[in-house]
């Protein structure tokens, strides 16, 4: 290693850079590969020439900003009202997602083509949640529209069933019918998922903090008997149910202002949180890949450069990843991301997390660095 080298090196040591990064300015030393000389001098600094990433261990990232330009030219001028999430059906990987007032979208599943499904305008009211399930062998949507509504749809974007606030007398639970019979409650949903012929839906953005079901009969989709949670700090109340997620048999619930995620049977009984989520986290959303959760704070911890996205394993938080050191224009606040494998002609495959930021709004792809 020559002298300049040694030295930008010992600065960055100083300046706190981390031990990834140091790693791929050593490898860039040694190999030369990707680095773009713009000087025959030899003054040239090799930390311009540093790919940026993020994470540790196994789920090091960086940004794919290839992937990230493939949004629509045309809904850039919507971009920072972007809200909701993404989902996806496994056996397409098609990925589908919601832009306010540009409307409902799929993703290819290479995630290069964006396509507008539907011509209800209703789509283009502001989802806050999606979810794709497939329900008696065929494939459905489904839309939490906060202070609206909960959407059911063909994936050409034909609304099948609209569910509107409930009346309060619909519910085993007591204490959501109460609260839906009360001339001043609000209609705050936040998320759905799908498990065993039941959508459940999170309704966090209100004093009646619940989880609330909705089932079909005869081809309608209503509201189903089932509901638990409720204000508060005990086991199974909630502090925002924000998002809502089923994996294996059971649902998970990200408690966004407790900073939890908490593990319910399909009927509803609490079982257990996530140990090793960091103090200070506003857990929005979760969901599951490569035997791993993905969740992410809404907004940064500390001297954060943007809220984190949590690598976990129910019970160990295996990285903590900060689009904020990628230096993405316009992404501090995080309301979902969402993780995905293209698979290459050859069989190989790579992961990717989508990421929803919120506040200033923006879409962005981050890349696992093998």
């Amino acid at each position: 290693m020559n002298r300049t080298a040694f030295l930008v090196i010992k600065t960055l040591i100083a300046l706190g850079l981390s031990t990834p990064m140091l790693s791929q300015l050593n490898k860039n030393h040694h190999t030369h590969k990707d680095v773009k000389h713009h000087s025959s001098s030899e003054d040239t600094t090799y930390a311009d020439k540093v790919k940026l990433v993020t994470g540790k261990g196994d789920f090091i990232f960086s940004w794919d900003q290839k992937l990230t330009a493939a949004f629509p030219k045309e809904a850039i001028l919507f971009e920072p009202k972007m809200h909701g999430g993404f989902n996806e059906d496994p056996e397409t990987g098609i990925v589908y997602t919601g832009i306010p007032g540009y409307g409902l979208c799929s993703i290819s599943s290479d995630l290069t083509h964006w396509t507008i499904i539907g011509t209800d305008e209703r789509l283009k009211d502001n989802i806050h949640g999606i979810v794709f399930f497939v329900h008696k062998g065929e494939k459905f949507l489904a839309l939490a529209q906060e202070g609206k509504r909960v959407l059911i749809l063909t994936l050409d974007g034909e609304i099948i069933s609209e569910v509107l606030k409930p009346t309060g007398k619909e519910f085993e639970f007591e204490e959501a019918n109460q609260f839906f019979a009360l001339d001043d409650s609000n209609f705050g949903v936040t998320d759905v998922t799908y498990l065993m012929g039941t959508i459940y839906v999170a309704h966090g953005y209100s004093k009646g903090d619940f989880i609330l079901t909705i089932v079909e009969n005869n081809g309608t989709w209503t509201w189903g008997r089932l509901a638990w949670g409720g204000k508060g700090d005990k086991p199974g109340q909630f502090k925002t149910a924000h998002g809502v997620y089923a994996h294996k048999n059971h649902i998970y619930v990200a408690n966004r202002a407790a900073g939890q995620v908490v593990k319910f049977t399909k009927k509803g009984k609490y079982l257990e949180i996530f140990d090793e989520i960091p103090k200070g986290s506003l857990v929005c959303n979760l969901s599951y890949k490569s035997e791993h959760y993905f969740l992410n704070a809404l907004q940064a911890i500390g001297n954060q450069k943007s809220a984190p996205i949590y690598v976990h394993t129910g019970t160990q938080l295996e990285s903590t990843i900060v689009p904020g050191d990628l230096e993405i224009p316009n992404l501090t606040n995080i309301h979902q991301v969402w993780p995905h494998i293209i698979t290459a002609k050859n069989g190989s495959k790579q992961l990717y997390i989508l990421v929803h930021g919120w506040n200033k709004g923006k879409y962005a792809v981050l890349k696992l660095e093998k």
